[in-house]
């Protein structure tokens, strides 16, 4: 009978999610839902100097934002708790004795510590790096319990693992040198051993340790930034793994169904933010009008915008109209401001490049434009494709005084789809204020 499997993330309230602590609980996650397992979240919160509860909230709040549901956990129960490690600790002094009344262990005033056997060879197969093999000479004795009372980390995780029946130990490559340690605890307990599958080091773009300059900043911050779950989620997947084919954009269910440990590459994962912005923008396009109206709305908002004083249809069919472009939900927002108000645009533009012979044929085409029967940019197009021919200019040039005119920048959607859906009223004002001439 295939064996029921377990895993657990477990980090330690001191600090938000980041993007490291994000991708081993993702990756837990993915195995836990492809093998039909339990994800377990565990809160090891020994550390009482750093520990605190609001941490802990916002780890949890991360998590829930990357969508990585969990089976058990402090706040949902199980079979298994507590599981917050502070309220577990009569159980490592339990175990703790249990040690030492073997022999195995011995006390150093108040604190409990493991006698590491010599001349014992320490071997284990890992999913990813394979068999890995070390001597118990290279480690010193192993520190349980300290002298306050609270378990060492590789102490408390052996009791956890194994009392909470977790039987794949997946977490960063840092913790490797950890792992035989944490054999010689489970060997001394006559405890079976977990699997154990260890995940490639994230190096930033210039192959150094992942930090704040490369981008390793807490999930909640790419949240304000404009990314999406789905974005991130898919980004951090790929760090260290590959679907096993070509390609880099799929969903949740597309990832799970997808995901297999033996994919998981040794090779360090480079966190790269141009890929990570790529992506992002492809799960954007993905999106429906309602979506986007609800995630960029609160970003028009904090740029002042007025999105009250429009329809949110109007809205919607600014963003379909913006056709992907923005990389996040905050650089749509930016990029399709002028939708909203004419306020950026004159900020942004002055019409200083518009000389007077330049001005004088602009001045003739927009009086033509905004007298056309029907408003729409079939209509608009076609007079000026023959208004181009007669005047003996290029399209663009006529276009591009359009777009800084309506928009502010240079590069937007069709502008004749944008003086649509800002409709001829609206663009007459703009017009007037760079001084060309009313409907």
């Amino acid at each position: 009978m295939t064996e029921h499997v377990r895993v657990r993330f477990a980090p330690s309230p001191t600090g938000a999610l980041h993007i490291g602590g994000g991708h081993t609980a993702l990756f837990n996650w993915l195995w836990a839902r492809h093998t039909g397992g339990t994800f377990v979240l565990r809160i090891e919160d020994t550390d009482r100097q750093r520990s605190t509860v609001e941490y802990e909230k916002t780890i949890m709040s991360g998590m829930q934002w990357l969508g990585l549901d969990w089976d058990e956990g402090p706040d949902r129960g199980g079979d298994f708790g507590p599981y917050r490690q502070s309220e577990r600790l009569e159980m490592y002094r339990t175990h703790a004795e249990l040690l030492l009344s073997e022999g195995c262990a011995y006390r150093d005033g108040e604190a409990v510590i493991f006698r590491v056997p010599q001349g014992k060879t320490i071997s284990f197969d890992d999913a990813v790096y394979g068999n890995i093999t070390m001597q118990s000479e290279t480690y010193k004795d192993i520190v349980l319990l300290k002298s306050d009372g609270f378990p060492t980390y590789n102490f408390a995780a052996v009791v956890d693992d194994y009392t909470m029946d977790i039987t794949w130990v997946i977490r960063g490559e840092d913790h490797i040198m950890n792992t035989p340690k944490q054999i010689l605890l489970y060997d001394a307990f006559g405890w079976r051993l977990p699997r154990f599958a260890h995940l490639p080091m994230i190096l930033g773009t210039d192959k150094k340790k992942l930090s704040k300059r490369h981008g390793a900043t807490s999930v909640y911050e790419y949240r304000d930034l404009g990314f999406l779950p789905d974005g991130v989620f898919n980004f951090l997947a790929l760090l260290g793994w590959n679907p096993g084919d070509e390609r880099e954009v799929f969903d949740r269910k597309e990832a799970v169904s997808l995901f297999e440990l033996s994919r998981v590459t040794k090779k360090a994962a480079v966190f790269d933010m141009n890929k990570c912005h790529h992506i992002n923008q492809e799960h954007l396009k993905r999106c429906s009008p309602e979506t986007l109206f609800e995630l960029v709305s609160p970003f028009w908002k904090e740029l002042g915008l007025p999105v009250e004083s429009h329809s949110r249809a109007f809205l919607e069919k600014a963003l379909v109209l913006m056709g992907g472009r923005g990389q996040t939900t905050r650089e749509l927002a930016e990029y399709s401001d002028y939708f909203l108000s004419f306020a950026p645009v004159i900020s942004r533009y002055t019409a200083s490049d518009l000389d007077p012979g330049k001005r004088a044929l602009l001045d003739d085409f927009f009086r033509k434009l905004l007298v056309l029967d029907v408003w729409n940019v079939s209509s608009m197009e076609e007079m000026t494709r023959r208004w181009v021919e007669a005047n003996g200019v290029k399209m663009k040039d006529v276009a591009m005084a359009f777009r800084w005119i309506l928009t502010g920048r240079k590069v937007s959607p069709g502008i004749f789809e944008v003086a649509e859906l800002l409709g001829r009223d609206e663009v007459a004002k703009r017009l007037a204020h760079y001084g060309f001439p009313g409907a």
